[in-house]
């Protein structure tokens, strides 16, 4: 593959994520500070290096593909939750309970654009061009919001734990996890294992929950410390 198809997939792959990204920026009436911002998008690129070899090792020791799309999913999650803890939850900015749905948003578009990047390579490696923006197109609309709606319910889980103690924290990470990761895990398996129908279902429960994150959103800026 020359660099020039290279330059152009990874364009394929950064663009989506970057439109969407604007989009769920515009919820912070606040804005984070960018160079934040891009560290916790870089860092999610990053996450994927990491998913790209564990991934590899998990398939050669399971081979049923329910429970191995499952565990990729949990260590996907997994690994953007690291991301997102390393980079932002203990910065000074993460001041209001918002901020870590930010955070998980960002971190989870820059796992997708590298991830769509790597699924657009294989098309435009082969010469098939039109695949490969047809690639494009379907993650924009589907695999891309997947990673934005299981991160978020993440962040609106810390984000709702905000004013609470340690163990309301740690009760947030296990349930927003458990969610991230069974909303994950039931979008692979219905895109792997069942037929077109399943898989206009699957898109369509999706944008499903892009309204109701949406929704939580708003829920998460209306939060408030339980004593004043």
């Amino acid at each position: 593959m020359n660099i020039t198809l290279f330059i152009y997939a990874l364009l394929a792959g950064l663009l989506p994520s970057l439109i969407w990204l604007f989009f769920w920026l515009r919820e912070d009436s606040n804005a984070e500070p960018r160079p934040l911002l891009i560290a916790c998008f870089v860092g999610g690129m990053i996450a994927v290096v990491a998913a790209v070899f564990a991934e590899k090792y998990i398939s050669e020791i399971v081979s049923d593909q329910t429970f191995l799309y499952s565990l990729w999913a949990a260590f996907e999650e997994i690994a953007k939750f690291v991301a997102v803890a390393v980079i932002a939850l203990h910065s000074g900015y993460n001041d209001e309970p918002i901020d870590a749905m930010i955070y998980c948003v960002t971190v989870a578009l820059g796992f997708a654009a590298l991830e769509n990047t790597l699924f657009i390579m294989g098309p435009f490696s082969g010469g098939q061009i039109a695949q490969g923006i047809i690639t494009g197109n379907m993650r924009f609309i589907g695999a891309t919001l997947v990673h934005v709606v299981s991160t978020a319910t993440l962040g609106f889980c810390l984000g709702w734990a905000f004013y609470r103690g340690y163990m309301a924290k740690l009760f947030a990470v296990v349930i927003g996890l458990g969610g991230a990761i069974g909303l994950h895990a039931a979008f692979n398996l219905s895109i792997v294992t069942g037929g077109s129908a399943d898989t206009l279902r699957a898109f369509s429960w999706i944008w499903g929950a892009v309204v109701i994150l949406i929704i939580l959103f708003e829920e998460v800026k209306a939060v408030r410390p339980r004593f004043r």
